[in-house]
Formats: structure tokens, sequence, C-alpha cells
């Protein structure tokens, strides 16, 4: 048990990012017998370009949410470190959780392919097996904004996996889909998209990777300075505005939410969230409880990752952005990064929500393919720097 409580007991840190990235002492060794567990959407960015970005994001949160609530069923008050994708996700997984986990997301991608036609890879590797390729898995517990805390990883080690699972998956041929493992509770996808505060603004989906894995406190801890010197703290470049947000009362919205989280069709579930959304408007903009909750919402926004490479989206003006690309190709041309970005005039966002008073999350990507296009060109330049 006290190796599943492994992250649940982690010290929470309250100092800023840049803080703990200082210290090495600050990060503490993952367990040999816990997992990476990669879920990710193959041929995303050719879904992207399908016009199906928001298919894929709903895919990649309906992981997150397979995954949190099995935990949730299994073992109350149990803590699992995650990282949203975009198109897919990854996790950190104690050994006694793997099989039932696993379990749930073969099935989750046996319905993703029914109602989509998306194929989802499901993988895990050994943070032992890791290890022995000579990859570190480091991290910490930040406290990124009042209500969200947050995993830090330093080491090569999830990526290492992502590649491992990617390399060697094999679609499961003629798997069978079992309705009572699949418990997608809580999804919600109604908001409209999220524009900048200021007209000239834009939103940039940026990642950053360190070329070599013993530089990386250092590198980003350089980079997390020049981010705040030249966009802003991280709350005020936050792309999630409490006051910028709308709800979207659109059909096609809840019909795809309703794909994607129920095994049938349901039309009683359509009309009932069709009304639910139309009278949250209301509720929303009137209701000092629904204000409260609007407030929440950027607090509890995953708006930065670091799971060994930086993984942020965040808001700012064009001369900014020109500035600080200027920086980033210059650490580029020293060897030290190298980084893909998409920049587009807004973010989107999904949604976790058991309770709106104490439990929802909420999980943030770019328009116009948003982390995958991003991705698309870091996976160009890296190419390029292995050949």
């Amino acid at each position: 048990m006290k190796n599943t409580k492994f992250y649940t007991e982690l010290k929470k840190l309250n100092k800023p990012l840049v803080a703990i990235l200082e210290k090495d002492s600050d990060f503490t060794a993952v367990p040999l017998t816990w997992h990476v567990v990669v879920v990710d959407i193959q041929n995303s960015t050719q879904a992207v370009q399908d016009d199906n970005h928001h298919q894929v994001n709903l895919t990649a949160t309906g992981s997150i949410i397979s995954v949190l609530n099995t935990v949730r069923k299994i073992k109350r008050n149990i803590e699992i470190p995650y990282f949203f994708g975009g198109d897919g996700a990854t996790f950190l997984l104690p050994n006694d959780l793997l099989d039932k986990v696993i379990a749930v997301l073969d099935n989750y991608s046996v319905h993703i392919k029914r109602k989509t036609n998306l194929v989802l890879r499901v993988g895990h590797v050994s943070v032992k097996e890791l290890v022995s390729e000579k990859c570190h898995l480091k991290i910490a517990k930040h406290q990124l904004t009042e209500r969200l805390t947050i995993p830090i990883i330093l080491g090569n080690g999830l990526h290492k996996a992502e590649e491992i699972i990617k390399s060697n998956f094999k679609e499961l041929p003629n798997s069978k889909f079992n309705e009572s493992l699949l418990n997608l509770e809580g999804m919600e996808c109604r908001w409209e998209e999220v524009n900048p505060e200021q007209n000239k603004a834009k939103v940039v989906c940026l990642l950053l990777d360190c070329v070599e894995e013993k530089n990386q406190r250092a590198i980003y801890k350089e980079v997390l300075i020049n981010m705040d010197a030249i966009f802003g703290t991280f709350t005020e470049r936050q792309p999630i505005k409490s006051e910028r947000l709308k709800l979207d009362a659109s059909l096609y919205k809840i019909w795809e939410e309703m794909r994607v989280s129920l095994a049938d069709k349901n039309w009683f579930y359509f009309i009932k969230n069709w009304i639910k959304t139309n009278i949250g408007r209301i509720y929303f903009s009137l209701s000092k409880s629904g204000k409260k909750y609007l407030e929440q919402i950027g607090q509890l926004s995953h708006s930065f990752m670091l799971d060994g490479m930086i993984n942020t989206i965040f808001t700012a003006e064009q001369d900014k952005i020109d500035l600080f690309i200027d920086y980033l190709n210059q650490l580029e041309t020293e060897g030290k990064i190298v980084y893909g970005i998409h920049v587009t005039h807004a973010s989107v966002m999904s949604c976790y929500v058991l309770d709106r008073k104490t439990s929802h999350s909420h999980f943030v990507d770019g328009t116009e393919g948003g982390y995958t296009s991003a991705a698309k060109m870091l996976k160009v330049k890296k190419k390029a720097l292995a050949n």
C-alpha cells in the first residue's frame, strides 16, 4: 500500500517552478515497480487535417476520465500522475492498478474504434525497464495554482516509453466491447472556443525538449524565466479566463460528447443535456455559485505540463511571440533545445466534472490542431537531428 500511495504522499511544493528546478533534491525517483501507461491516437495529424480535432480531443480526454474513474472505484483517495497531450495521454501507475487500468483502456479503444473509427494505441512499460535503458524518471508535485497540483517530471523516461509503445503496437483483432468496463462519468465538452482578452493576442501551443537529458533542469529554468520576462506571469498568460467562457449549446457539441461518452445512442441523454446547457447559460451569468464555478475553471485548467518536455498553451501578442521565437531559435542553433510551436486564434477545452463545487478538471488545447500541430513540427526537427 505504501508503494501504491507513493505519489499521493509525495510532498507538495508551493514554491515557484523555477525555484523547484534549482534543486535536484526536490525531485524523487519514481519506484521501479511503477509503470508508464501511454494512450495515443494513431495518425492524429491526419485526423486533425480531416477536421476531426474536436473528436481527437474528446478521445484523449476520455482516456484520462476512464483511468481516473477506474482508480476512484478501486482505491479512493489515491492520486495518479497523468499528462494530457491533445491526441493522447500518459499515466504513471503502481503495479497493483496496472492490469485493471489496461483492461479498461483496451476496452475503451474498442469503443472509440466503433464510434469514431480512430485507432487508439494503448501500452505500458515498467519504470524498471526504462531505467535499464538508461532513462531517468524523477518526479515532483507542484502547486501550479491555488487549486491545481500537477506532477513535474525530469528525465526522458516517459518519452522513451511512448517510443517503445508506438513502435511495438499491434491493433487487437476482433476485440469484443464490454459495456460494463466503460465509465466516462463526468465527461463534458460544451464550451465555445475561448478567445484571448486582447483583440490582437494569439494563443500559442509550445512543445520544447532539451537535447541533453542531464541539462533539463537548467534549460527549462532558463526558458521559464524568459517566458515570464517576455509574456508576464503564468496567471497573466493563462488562456482560460472566466469572463471569456461561453457555453456552446449546439446540437453538434452534445452529439459528439454523447458518441464518445456512451456505449449506445441515448436520446434522453441528448435532449436532457441540450436543455441543461441552455439553462447553464443563465446559471453561469446570474447565479453566485455559477460565477464561482467559472472562476474555478481557470484555476483548474491544465495549460502547463512538464513531462520531461515543456508542454504549454498561453496567450501573447505577435511582437512578443516573434521575440520569443528568436530566443528559441538561438537556443536551437546552440544545440540546447528542439521545439515545435503552433500559433492560433483561440483555445478549446474538454472537461471532467464530477462535482461543480469540489471536483472538476479542464484540459486545454489550441484550435487548428493545437498540440498535434506543434508536435508535427517537433517531429520533423527531431528526425533531422537524428540523421
